[in-house]
């Protein structure tokens, strides 16, 4: 039960933290392009349609990949360090 409880804290601090970094370099990175969105203003809907693309889920899914990954290390280290 130890092992369960240390992994799930260390992945409920390790996903949230890396999805926020992810948030955060795809922020910093994105570069608009300010010319073209006035140019395909006028043309534009209405309304917005909101979706998401596949690359979007893939990058989400290895994100909560690798957070498992980091809780399950931390937990291992974790029990290593009680059985001492």
């Amino acid at each position: 039960m130890k092992k369960y409880i240390a992994f799930a804290i260390s992945f409920l601090f390790a996903y949230p933290l890396l999805q926020i970094s992810s948030g955060m370099l795809l922020t910093f990175t994105y570069t608009p392009d300010i010319e073209e969105a006035w140019n395909q203003s006028a043309t534009m809907a209405q309304e917005a349609i909101i979706s998401s693309s596949p690359s979007s889920f893939s990058i989400s899914l290895l994100i909560a990949f690798l957070a498992a990954s980091i809780a399950y290390f931390i937990a291992n280290k974790f029990r290593k360090v009680n059985a001492k």
